[in-house]
């Protein structure tokens, strides 16, 4: 049959014409890679701009090499836009497009964790989660809950799918949890009187049966941590949205301890076990958060004082209290699923109080800070006017784990618009794991804490930027306003004021702001709308799509938010002709995970302000640059207030991330740019 297949540019050719779109060079260069990558086992970083037509460059080889082996091909991505388009609109027109080439129809799925789905014994039977004592007393928490509750569970009639992702609008992670189940809390779908009703199972049967399965990294980092196979087999990965890779691994190895979670689990195991046991986990809690109570927030260097007594009464009693459970009694799930369903969560919820207080207790144990693998650090957030202690826990480093379950297991294909830190893509392969690519290794080399794996490794990879449709010099300019002071600590000055108020004033509105805090953004959105006449929206003021929607919409209005705005917003055409950027995003001096990993690379010799605040900032920069050509026809300018990018040290390192803009820092020269892409409108 492999012979009978046409090549990848003839079906690319074929899918192009098909879908009525054009053909692209860089789009052509991209699949033919990976066809090449496919084919030879080496992993490939591809780094494709907006509008080079990259799912379709790794979909066609995708499907091909599918159909033509019998083997799944993974697509991972990071966000749920990306899902959504490449389950509702890529693939199924892609499929359609190529079921005469290929010989038949490609089949694909989508495939999330259980507790993203519906469980319909946890909604037949009424188990539910007590919430959070201090939530107990709140009259409209508990209103709301219950509202939320009985809308899951008239939608549990309707839904043909169970996802959670297709409840419009959405609910409260609260009221969620009262109709799934994780992994670990389900009974399994031969002892569950609903089984073959499974909205989970349902989704994993179709995925085992499709050529291309679609998935997030949460997922696929699951899949590599717990060893236990939760995608089907598969011999190729594609990694979309990559730039999010490590966050979203190191997001799924992170872990906590609290005195709640300590509480909830004795009073879960209290309701099928002794008392006395319950009891002792309880107390350990209460001991717990006494503890945290005097200690001050942030890194440990080792155990505090007290914290080692503490842990050991944590561990000590959740071993007990899950000895106490016992095992399961034979067919007790089928006699009675409500209390099967009640102790798998409860021995769930008790594994994890009992696996988070060793993973503390050891953390320490390697003598040399530099070798330990765990990041160990004390939180303090605020919720609902109180004060949430809590101890946290993360990888220094996920390359090694990536390394051994990922691309040791599979041909990784992986790609985002921005994957270059510098003009290398080194810092970031590094990161995954993956040797790096010049023999004369940038700082970067070491940005996992150890030394980067040697370019004899077996590991071979290759990288490849196809470039960008857009005419980055004619359609557009990056202002850096030079003449500003260093940003600090105390919010927005007047001046940041002024120069927002003039930007956004010649361009008309249609402005993007990007802000490094969510008080920089209110406090800039609330100047504006006394100062300006056209519409000012921001984020918190409704839910972001709605926001975006009536942003794109009207033209004379302007969106200014943070962190989830730097990367998630697509708006072409005339309604976005100014993105401004407060200040470089650096991350905040006082992020445990990332000084520690900065640290480490300073311990090796490395250049850790480069391989982790900048690399951080370089990708992030990027990624808000990028949200203003969306489109061969966009034109505008990037504004970024903090001169550093002008004038520090690293700025030259920070603008080789980015595109290519005509570049200026005189501010009359914007003004007027702005002013005529304003009056060129129809």
């Amino acid at each position: 049959m492999a012979d009978q297949l046409p090549n990848v540019p003839e079906l690319l050719q074929t899918a192009v014409r098909s879908l009525g779109g054009a053909e692209r060079t860089s789009q052509l260069t991209m699949a033919s890679a990976v066809a090449h990558s496919i084919d030879t086992g080496e992993h490939l970083a591809v780094q494709a701009g907006t509008g080079t037509g990259k799912s379709l460059a790794y979909l066609v080889p995708s499907l091909r090499h599918a159909v033509e082996s019998g083997r799944t091909v993974v697509v991972s991505t990071a966000t749920i836009a990306l899902q959504r388009q490449l389950v509702d609109r890529d693939l199924p027109r892609l499929a359609d497009a190529l079921k005469k080439p290929l010989g038949r129809r490609a089949e694909f799925a989508i495939l999330k964790g259980r507790n993203n789905y519906l469980c319909m014994n946890k909604i037949h039977t009424g188990a539910s989660e007590q919430p959070p004592e201090d939530e107990l007393f709140d009259p409209f928490t508990v209103s709301r809950l219950g509202r939320e509750v009985v809308r899951l569970t008239e939608w549990s009639s309707d839904t043909e799918t169970g996802d959670r992702d297709e409840l419009v609008p959405g609910v409260s992670d609260q009221a969620w949890r009262q109709v799934s189940v994780t992994s670990r809390e389900c009974i399994g779908k031969n002892q569950c009187p609903v089984g073959e009703d499974c909205f989970a199972e349902r989704a994993r049967v179709e995925a085992s049966k499709a050529d291309v399965v679609v998935t997030n990294h949460a997922l696929l980092a699951i899949d590599a941590i717990t060893g236990i196979q939760i995608l089907p087999d598969h011999d190729v990965v594609v990694i979309d949205e990559a730039h999010e890779l490590v966050d979203r691994v190191t997001g799924v190895a992170t872990a906590d301890l609290t005195a709640a979670s300590i509480s909830a689990a004795a009073r879960r195991c209290g309701k099928i076990a002794e008392e006395q046991d319950a009891d002792r986990l309880e107390a350990a809690g209460e001991g717990w958060a006494g503890l945290l109570e005097e200690l001050r927030p942030g890194r440990w260097e080792g155990l505090p004082d007290g914290a080692a007594p503490a842990l050991a009464a944590i561990r000590d009693a959740a071993w007990s209290l899950r000895t106490a459970i016992g095992p399961a009694k034979p067919g007790m799930a089928a006699a009675d699923p409500e209390a099967a369903a009640a102790r798998n969560a409860a021995l769930s919820s008790v594994d994890d109080v009992h696996d988070s207080a060793v993973r503390i207790l050891t953390a320490f144990d390697e003598p040399d800070p530099a070798k330990r693998t765990d990041v160990v650090w004390l939180s303090s957030d605020e919720f609902r006017g109180s004060v949430r202690r809590s101890v946290r826990m993360a990888p220094l480093s996920v390359g090694g784990l990536l390394r051994s379950r990922l691309f040791a297991e599979s041909t990784v294909v992986l790609t985002s618009a921005t994957l270059t830190v510098g003009g290398s893509f080194d810092g970031l392969a590094v990161n995954w794991g993956l040797p790096a690519e010049s023999s004369a290794r940038p700082d970067s080399g070491t940005a996992i804490g150890t030394e980067a794996p040697s370019d004899a490794s077996a590991f071979r990879w290759n990288s490849l930027d196809v470039g960008s449709p857009f005419d980055h010099a004619k359609a557009g300019i990056i202002y850096i306003a030079r003449h500003l002071p260093t940003p600090g600590r105390d919010g927005l000055s007047p001046v940041y004021l002024d120069e927002i108020a003039e930007l956004v004033e010649a361009a008309g509105g249609r402005t993007l702001g990007l802000f490094s805090s969510m008080r920089a953004a209110k406090a800039a959105s609330e100047a504006m709308r006394e100062r300006l006449d056209t519409p000012i929206l921001c984020q918190g003021d409704d839910a972001t799509g709605t926001l975006v929607k009536a942003f794109a919409k009207d033209e004379p209005t302007s969106l200014f938010g943070t962190l989830s705005l730097w990367q998630g917003v697509d708006v072409p055409g005339p309604s976005l002709s100014l993105v401004i950027l407060d200040r470089i995003p650096f991350p905040r001096p006082d992020d445990p995970l990332l000084m520690a990993r900065q640290q480490a690379i300073e311990s090796h010799g490395g250049n850790g302000f480069l391989s982790v605040s900048a690399n951080h900032a370089a990708l992030l920069l990027a990624q808000g640059v990028g949200r203003l050509l969306r489109s061969t026809d966009d034109k505008g300018v990037v504004a970024v207030l903090d001169p550093r990018l002008a004038t520090a040290r690293y700025a030259g390192y920070l603008r080789a991330s980015l595109p290519p803009f005509w570049e200026t820092t005189n501010p009359e020269v914007v003004r007027k740019a702005l002013t005529r892409i304003r009056d060129s409108r129809p």
